[in-house]
């Protein structure tokens, strides 16, 4: 198994080609997803020096949280059910899917502080993925100015799984023109400056058409 720092390097250096092609300057935030990674290959990413990690499951969440002792953002990556929002919504720093009301009025009611938040888009309308569509997306975000423990840093969405970069690269592009639609909203609670896009087959696609996060697993951490 490849040394994390090897694979951080490269991944590093794939980011900075893809902004050079199409003069982008964007900060690009490299989420480690170390959901499927035991403690001590998360330790090694931290200790290569990411600081983003990303888990899908409340346990595994609570198990690395524990066992490391370090200064990182913990992020949920994965689709949170309602009745698990009490075990996970204060030990995060974002949460990539937010997509429906009920989800939003139970981090309101169990928050201790805000919470930032990604607005979770199904842009390519695929059945497998869960998410608004972006017709939805602007009446959703309007209702979310009610709710004092939400921040709106951004949308995320994942782009099909094929090799025609035309149509990943669609989808990205769909999500960036939506993100400035709801920054143009001009909400307090919803700046909408962030796009989470771009995993481990596509990031260097995401990073072209804005992506500022990208949550990458088997490329970094295998």
């Amino acid at each position: 198994m490849a040394k994390i720092e090897n694979n951080l390097e490269i991944i590093q250096t794939q980011i900075k080609q893809a902004k050079l092609r199409v003069n982008a300057s964007q900060q690009v935030n490299i989420i480690a997803v170390t959901k499927e990674v035991d403690v001590a290959r998360t330790q090694e990413a931290i200790e290569a020096g990411l600081i983003h990690l990303g888990e899908n499951r409340p346990e595994g969440l609570e198990n690395k949280r524990q066992a490391i002792d370090a200064t990182v953002s913990w992020h949920y990556i994965g689709s949170l059910q309602t009745r698990k929002v009490k075990q996970v919504i204060d030990q995060i720093d974002y949460l990539h899917s937010l997509d429906r009301l009920s989800l939003a009025e139970e981090i309101e009611k169990r928050a201790t502080k805000t919470v930032k938040c990604f607005v979770q888009v199904n842009v390519s309308g695929e059945e497998s993925k869960h998410g608004l569509t972006k017709e939805q997306t602007l009446a959703f975000v309007k209702q979310l100015e009610q709710f004092s423990k939400i921040e709106v840093v951004g949308l995320m969405t994942m782009a099909p799984f094929t090799e025609d970069e035309t149509k990943i690269r669609e989808v990205f592009k769909q999500l960036k023109q939506l993100q400035q639609q709801v920054s143009e909203l001009s909400i307090s609670n919803v700046p909408c400056t962030e796009l989470s896009m771009g995993m481990s087959n596509d990031y260097e696609l995401a990073v072209e058409e804005g992506a500022t996060f990208v949550r990458i697993g088997t490329a970094l951490v295998g």
